[in-house]
């Protein structure tokens, strides 16, 4: 098993026994939307048909993308800076875009060439950030996930040894009681 796959894992001191700072490690510290599952993977062609319609509203640097896109998809759809910034170049490259430096950034706004490209192929593009759903009730159980992942971040460090021992019980059954979920018991 992977580090990055254990819920919880005590980090031994040196010398020592297991103690503080304990270290909870769920995939991507983000917890969702999917319970133990990486974000939604776009396809190139969804990042670079993103990028030119939030162009088409107004310009933007690539952080901006980055940020309306996880906002308009209700952060089921968090693109990295690499696949954005990538995407910025090559429809800057095909003429379709082009950035100018603004206050220590580069700020990427729509030809005319990339405004005619949109309105030829708008109805294809659709709107990528929806495309990104998450099914009913994953979402909520990421926030719950969430909610429990602080309270164990909150009894691993103000808590005692006893504190954690119980805590750790009581995540270990519910870890039991989810896969008991997923096999049908």
């Amino acid at each position: 098993m992977h580090k990055r796959d254990r819920f919880f894992y005590f980090n031994m001191g040196p010398g020592g026994p297991p103690g503080p700072p304990f270290t909870i490690g769920l995939h991507d510290s983000g917890f969702g939307p999917g319970f133990g599952h990486r974000r939604r993977r776009m396809r190139r062609g969804d990042v670079r048909a993103a990028i030119l319609l939030l162009l088409e509203e107004e310009p933007r640097n690539g952080y901006q993308v980055m940020q309306e896109l996880e906002q308009r998809s209700e952060g089921a759809w968090r693109p990295s800076p690499g696949s954005v910034y990538p995407a910025l170049q090559l429809l800057a490259d095909e003429g379709l875009i082009r950035g100018a430096p603004r206050e220590g950034g580069t700020v990427y706004e729509l030809t005319d060439a990339g405004r005619a490209h949109l309105d030829e192929h708008r109805e294809r593009f659709g709107t990528p950030w929806q495309q990104a759903e998450v099914p009913e009730g994953v979402r909520d159980l990421g926030r719950l996930l969430g909610e429990v992942a602080m309270a164990a971040r909150q009894v691993m460090h103000t808590g005692n040894v006893a504190h954690a021992k119980a805590a750790a019980e009581v995540l270990a059954e519910t870890r039991r009681k989810l896969y008991g979920i997923l096999a049908g018991d």
